[in-house]
């Protein structure tokens, strides 16, 4: 792939993967003892993101120096936009998995990764209040870069950053609701998502799962917000019903959607498995890892194959 055609998007692959090591560090504590999840599992896909992190953002500023039309395009469109908070939330990730060994370096990353997304949230904010976007235009990218915010807090609290945390969670969790009811009305209104960009329906399950198991974390006995978590696997249920033909869909960028938000719910059901140390609670939390890395590998394994194929 040249620089021109990186799209910003493929930094989902990071938080795809980081987040998958993030998700197995907090299980682990949580799974029953055959099934937990050792260093030598977690921390490679800490580092297998890490590593493709610094290779995308190598490429991606070469592709801004090259080709600066095409990444303000990509800045500027509705159907790209969202996919452009990829990158810092991918680089909050990159610090929370890099935080119990570079904890300094880790900071750096995530008040970049605060700021960087801060300024996309107001860029986002001022393009929509612009108009001219079409309903068929909204897609579930644009939770990324609005409530990307919501991710940020499990990084920022390993780190030490709580008061920071908690405002970029709150300008987030805040938008959530919003985005959310847009994304529904859009799903039963509009014409149906193009097939290729289907997967990233997933992204719904980013809000219910991290406004729960962040929530919980920096706001004491804000219980209420289990509720979420409940949806959440209700949510996960129709979403992989909806992609049961998921194998006839034309392979890309897009299908690392599958991977974070999957990710994310494994999070949070470690999370409840914590506060509720039950046999049936534990096995959720087992299946939902279990399920996050089934997809993790699927998508790593169809993006290698693509990579090594003559056209890819």
């Amino acid at each position: 792939m040249r620089a021109g055609e990186l799209p910003i998007g493929l930094f989902g692959a990071v938080m795809g993967l980081v987040g998958l090591g993030l998700a197995a560090r907090a299980a682990a504590p949580v799974l029953p003892g055959t099934l937990r999840a050792p260093a030598y599992f977690t921390e490679p896909w800490v580092a297998a993101g890490v590593l493709l992190f610094m290779v995308l953002t190598l490429l991606y500023l070469l592709k801004l120096v090259r080709f600066p039309a095409s990444v303000k395009a990509e800045f500027v469109s509705p159907v790209t936009l969202g996919f452009c908070g990829t990158l810092p939330v991918g680089m909050s990730l990159v610090a929370g998995g890099i935080a119990p060994y570079l904890p300094a370096i880790g900071s750096v990353l995530w008040w970049a990764s605060f700021v960087l997304l801060l300024a996309m949230q107001l860029g986002a904010l001022v393009r929509w209040l612009a108009g001219g976007i079409e309903l068929a235009q909204v897609n579930a990218g644009w939770l990324i870069v609005m409530v990307g915010g919501i991710v940020l807090p499990g990084p920022g609290i390993a780190l030490g950053h709580v008061e920071a945390a908690r405002f970029a969670f709150g300008v987030s969790a805040a938008a959530a609701p919003l985005l959310m009811a847009l994304l529904f009305v859009r799903a039963v209104t509009a014409p149906p998502l193009p097939v290729a960009l289907r997967p990233t329906w997933f992204i719904l399950l980013v809000p219910p799962s991290l406004v729960y198991a962040n929530g919980v974390a920096l706001y004491e006995g804000a219980f209420f917000l289990e509720n979420l978590y409940f949806f959440g696997l209700a949510l996960a249920g129709a979403l992989l019903l909806y992609s049961r033909s998921l194998f006839t869909w034309p392979f890309g960028a897009p299908w690392w959607a599958f991977t974070f938000p999957l990710d994310a719910l494994a999070y949070a059901a470690a999370r409840y498995a914590q506060d509720h140390p039950g046999p049936v609670w534990r096995a959720c939390a087992a299946a939902t890892l279990a399920v996050a890395t089934l997809f993790v590998l699927a998508v790593l394994w169809r993006t290698l194959r693509s990579a090594a194929s003559p056209r890819g």
